[in-house]
């Protein structure tokens, strides 16, 4: 049996992103910025940028702007030949307003009946799921309704009948869908993946606790619902913890300081972390080392404009050492507000 031809294979949408120039706002810019912004892309990116073979499934409409999205997430070393293009459909959009002091970050999604929204199971590029040694899906694209979570499920099962392992990314977004409908339609991805990925804010809301719930115990009860199987909680600027069959596992981050930057790279930080700690445990290290790989991804994306992980894998190694300096009191600081309305 030949072995896989990708360490990791993703399903997902990607959107243009347009921008202001900071500091301006939406409504004040007469000239708007774009990115590429989809959360599977973004892991994908981080993960070919350490030197990993990876792979993206999604649909596109097949125009100028379409080939430009897959031109920009291919530069950087992802597969992206599985595309399934479609001369119907549009391309999602999002507009981003960065945050600036109390003022947060503003999204704005227009991606109603794009091209990935109609992506549907018959669909579906079957030889990159047959061929990897993992799948990684996120709460994203389930969110986008029934057809969606149909064409989603149907491509974790051949996945894992042909081997592989799956990693989940919660990765909720109230302005898809609300907590009872993402805690229904995610309960099998979040018992049955063999790694989960959980901001703590949204992990208290799908377990229905207190959301000032010790760290610990947040990680813990929902790794007991998982039979013990690996359960990564980010705790923003205090770092990350890993709950594992009867074991918690901290990992800080350390100082960053943005202050007076209006365009450091908000979005996509979770993104580069689960990059990290997937590099990590394709690696077969320990779950800590995997996680300071994770945290120190993110770092670096946050002094990065845009949402792609422009990162190298030189730059995560030496942020790892001076991880490994940091006791539990290291913080991450940044003068802008760290929340993003979507």
């Amino acid at each position: 049996m030949n072995p896989p031809l990708y360490d990791l294979v993703s399903i997902g949408e990607t959107m243009l992103r347009l921008s202001p120039k900071p500091p301006l706002r939406l409504e004040q810019s007469s000239e708007l910025e774009t990115h590429l912004g989809g959360s599977e892309s973004n892991t994908l990116v981080g993960l070919a940028r350490l030197g990993l073979k990876t792979a993206w499934i999604s649909r596109l409409p097949n125009h100028v702007i379409g080939q430009q999205v897959a031109r920009g997430i291919a530069m950087h070393g992802v597969d992206t030949q599985h595309i399934v293009w479609t001369d119907r459909d549009r391309l999602g959009l999002y507009f981003y307003e960065p945050g600036s002091g109390s003022r947060p970050g503003e999204v704005i999604y227009d991606r109603r009946d794009s091209a990935f929204a109609n992506f549907k199971s018959a669909d579906l590029p079957l030889a990159p799921l047959r061929s990897t040694r993992w799948f990684h899906a996120t709460g994203i694209s389930l969110a986008l309704g029934p057809d969606s979570r149909e064409m989603m499920l149907a491509a974790r099962e051949v996945a894992t009948n042909s081997g592989a392992k799956v990693s989940f990314d919660f990765n909720y977004r109230a302005k898809l869908w609300d907590m009872n409908s993402a805690r229904e339609h995610t309960l099998s991805w979040v018992k049955n993946s063999d790694i989960v990925f959980f901001a703590k804010r949204d992990a208290t809301a799908w377990l229905q606790c207190d959301p000032e719930c010790d760290n610990q115990r947040v990680a813990q009860s929902l790794c007991d619902r998982r039979d013990g199987k690996p359960t990564v909680i980010t705790l923003g600027a205090a770092g990350a913890i890993v709950a594992t069959s009867g074991t918690c596992i901290h990992v800080p981050t350390i100082s960053v300081d943005v202050s007076g930057q209006f365009n450091v790279g908000r979005l996509g930080g979770g993104d580069a972390f689960s990059a990290g700690v997937l590099y990590g445990t394709l690696q077969n290290w320990p779950i800590e080392e995997a996680l300071r790989w994770g945290n120190a991804m993110a770092g670096i994306k946050y002094s990065i404009p845009g949402d792609l992980p422009i990162i190298h894998r030189r730059e995560v190694a030496k942020y790892v050492e001076q991880l490994t300096l940091v006791t539990s009191s290291g913080t991450l600081k940044h003068s802008l507000n760290s929340g993003v309305n979507r």
